[in-house]
């Protein structure tokens, strides 16, 4: 073991970032250096060629106030080019024919088909008393009728039981009735239009006490649920940031310690947000979309940020000054930092392979705050670091500081590690089997999306109750399918031949055994038709998706079929989602070929190894496999409803398993890398492989374990906001980081390196040995903490 050195010796002074110690590493020291190097032959020698990252990392610590004031000025021209784009932005298009009904709507001038829908029933419990032997019921139905009606221009076909057809508009049971109408448009008078619904609705309400009025539709569910939304959103800012400022404090026991990841978190997520308003004029991109890169930016800031200063206090604590201590920084975790940013981002490209739009701009918004964060990571954050120097461990926290200024190994870890690599096989063994035991729920995993009605527990919304309420007394007409019918030739659809079309499409409804529902509406959007036609079922389950395919194989064919000149798609709460789920099942393989190749391809060059790279795709197919069973088991089974606030719809959300496959394989490697150079770092300076593998995850696992504690907490936040979908996203993602950051880099990953030996880092023919020096990648032996079997860190 080599000689550890104590905090107050120090390099010679000419040890700067221009000296041989910077240029060639620590292990240039002279015979008589405290720093020299263990007896022991290390398996690199010679003179280290600079990286590129050593490289500019070495620049920025020179150049402090250039690198400072470079990135700050990068920040606020990309916050000014985004507040200065013009256009409008990009829309994403659904896939499949749902998407291509949407754009056959979207090329109107007339606005969209926006219908929304009344339910009319007694207040009273145990009302027996039918519709048409109501008269309260029918008093009031008739004065909405006469109050929508009296609104000038703001609805057009309003149907009722009062109308024309009107047992189409009374539930089954006879006891409810509904009114339904379009809100008329064009586009800048629709809020007033709208506003004038709710105020009829209001009146009639006021006036009839005892009926109950239960409003919802296509505006009414779409406010509810970008509402939901936003307040998630807000909710989740408000408790994540605290936490994670908390948990950096426990980590490094300082303000300013704590303070710089995220500051440089902060400034990269803005950077990135001002460059994405760019980006949108050309890629479409959402909200969801938006919370997900920030919630990725916060990741990867922090965790580049929390490297990068543990190992400088690692440095700094075994004797080197602040620049030597930042420009093996730069050889070690910023190579790691780099090479796991890529990875990430490389792995995120291959959502590009589904080809749906709305992946497309999640990617663009990962890359870009992965490849900000990279930026800052080996630029800035050194300028910052040396101009600072010791004064980044002031302004201690009581009680923390003393514990957390100096950066130790971790003794828990160490101790595990020891005990791992005693008994590879078992420990190893124990740990894998655990892990598929928790996967074997996946394997029944169902995809499907859940409803408006399905998303939001009950008695968040008044829109979702109320849409529920329809729900039970007319299946499907709050979220009906809408049948766009388009002419060939691009003239008007709204002819004769199609009304008669429409009329057979009554018919096959009344034939369809339940599948096709009443009541079926038609109304011209521009050139087009849109018919709306309930479904059964529950909107996205295999109810709904089989009358879904009733309408669309039979009941279209059937009625519109001898119709020529016309062409016709199905869109809908239905059909979209569906549509969904079958491109993104359709194009995994070949999101999962890319994903796992590209893996395994950057991991062998950067370990020059064809074993490093094999071990750690299984190792993440085993959390990220664990991950997916206990959310099959929790939200498709229907485990654990009460303590996690929501009712079990009996799915998985369709994107989220792919979405979690590419985004956490890609994080995953953060720990993966740092951990393994470390271990590497310490066989190239002659340690015993197992000896390099405790001391590689003793040294490496504290800090891992803090960052898993910070990405677990902000993702577990997610699972007290309302919507299921976000619930599952913090339940999935929040459990694999943790597995993975504790089960399978403290146990799999030591037992599994132990068994390999050397064996694990022996390049095959193709890749080039490790060069002399090190690559100026590691230190060799001799380099303090780095140098030996387990370090001074």
């Amino acid at each position: 073991m080599l000689p550890r050195i104590k905090s107050g010796q120090h390099p010679p002074d000419d040890a700067g970032p221009d000296s041989a110690a910077l240029r060639d590493g620590p292990h240039a020291a002279g015979p008589d250096d405290p720093h020299a190097a263990d007896p022991r032959p290390s398996r690199v020698a010679g003179r280290a060629r600079p990286s590129l990252v050593a490289s500019v990392a070495g620049w920025s610590a020179r150049h402090r106030a250039a690198a400072i004031t470079g990135w700050l000025a990068l920040v606020v021209l990309a916050v000014l080019a985004g507040a200065m784009a013009g256009g409008e932005e990009a829309r994403s298009v659904d896939p499949g024919e749902a998407g291509r009904a949407q754009e056959w709507v979207r090329t109107q001038h007339s606005g969209d088909s926006i219908r929304e829908n009344v339910l009319v029933r007694s207040r009273e419990t145990g009302e027996t008393r039918r519709f048409a032997d109501h008269a309260e019921l029918r008093a009031a139905t008739a004065d909405l009728v006469a109050e929508l009606r009296r609104a000038p221009g703001a609805v057009r076909d309003v149907g009722s039981p009062l109308g024309a057809n009107g047992a189409r508009w009374l539930s089954r049971d006879g006891r409810a009735g509904l009114v339904t109408f379009e809100v008329a448009g064009p586009d800048e008078e629709f809020q007033a239009h709208y506003a004038a619904v709710e105020h009829a609705v209001d009146q009639v309400r006021e006036r009839h006490p005892r009926v109950s009025l239960a409003q919802a539709g296509d505006h009414s569910l779409s406010e509810a649920i970008n509402d939901g939304i936003k307040d998630d959103l807000r909710t989740a800012e408000a408790t994540s940031l605290p936490l994670t400022l908390l948990i950096l404090l426990v980590v490094f026991g300082s303000l300013i310690a704590a303070g710089l990841p995220l500051l440089l978190t902060a400034t990269t997520v803005v950077a990135a947000f001002g460059l994405l308003r760019l980006v949108t004029r050309w890629v479409p991109f959402n909200s969801a979309a938006s919370a997900i890169v920030l919630l990725i930016g916060m990741a990867v800031g922090i965790d580049y940020a929390l490297f990068s200063v543990r190992r400088v206090r690692e440095e700094r604590a075994a004797g080197h000054d602040v620049r030597t201590a930042l420009g093996i920084t730069a050889r070690t975790s910023g190579h790691a930092i780099v090479a796991s940013g890529l990875t990430v981002m490389a792995c995120v490209v291959g959502l590009l392979f589904t080809g749906v739009d709305v992946f497309k701009g999640l990617t663009a918004g990962t890359v870009l705050v992965v490849g900000l964060a990279v930026v800052s990571a080996v630029t800035v954050l050194p300028a910052l670091l040396a101009a600072l120097g010791d004064r980044v461990d002031r302004a201690r926290v009581p009680w923390l500081g003393k514990r957390r200024i100096a950066a130790r190994e971790s003794r828990l870890w160490g101790r595990v590690a020891r005990a791992v690599v005693r008994r590879p096989v078992l420990t190893g063994a124990s740990a894998a089997l655990a892990l598929l035991v928790m996967a074997l729920p996946a394997f029944g995993m169902r995809l499907q999306d859940a409803a408006v009605t399905a998303s939001l527990p009950p008695g968040t919304s008044v829109a979702v109750d109320a849409a529920n309420e329809v729900q039970r007394a007319f299946p499907g007409a709050a979220t009906s399918a809408r049948v766009v019918i388009a002419r060939t030739d691009g003239s008007a659809a709204d002819t004769p031949a199609v009304r008669a079309g429409v009329d057979r499409l009554h018919q096959r409804a009344a034939a369809s055994g339940g599948a096709l529902r009443e009541p079926i509406t038609a109304v011209p959007v521009g050139d087009v038709l849109v018919v709306r036609v309930p479904l059964a079922g529950a909107v996205t389950d295999p109810v709904a998706n089989r009358a879904l395919a009733t309408l669309r194989e039979r009941a279209l064919p059937a009625a519109f079929g001898t119709v020529r000149g016309v062409d016709y798609a199905v869109a809908g709460k239905t059909a979209m989602p569906h549509d969904f789920a079958e491109r993104v099942r359709d194009r995994t393989p070949l999101v999962f070929a890319f994903v796992l190749g590209l893996a395994f391809l950057l991991l062998a060059v950067v370990f020059r190894s064809w074993t490093v790279p094999l071990v750690s795709i299984l190792l993440n197919l085993l959390s990220i496999g664990a991950a997916y069973g206990a959310m099959v088991w929790v939200f498709q089974d229907g485990h654990l409803e009460a303590p996690l606030g929501f009712t079990s719809y009996g799915g998985v959300v369709s994107w989220l398993p792919l979405f979690m496959f590419v985004i956490l394989f890609g994080l995953s490697m953060d720990y993966h890398i740092f951990i393994l150079s470390r271990v590497r770092e310490r066989w190239l300076a002659g340690a015993e492989p197992r000896a390099a593998v405790v001391g590689g995850v003793a040294v490496s696992a504290g800090v891992v374990s803090g960052a898993a504690l910070i990405m677990t907490g902000v993702f577990t936040v997610f699972l007290t906001l309302s919507a299921i979908e976000y619930k599952m996203l913090g339940l999935g993602m929040g459990l694999a980081i943790l597995i993975d950051a504790t089960l399978v880099r403290g146990v799999l990953l030591p037992a599994a390196m132990s068994l390999l030996g050397g064996r694990a880092w022996h390049p095959p023919r193709g890749l080039h040995r490790p060069r002399p020096g090190g690559e100026g990648r590691y230190p060799t032996a001799g380099a303090g903490p780095t140098g030996g079997a387990v370090g001074a860190g």
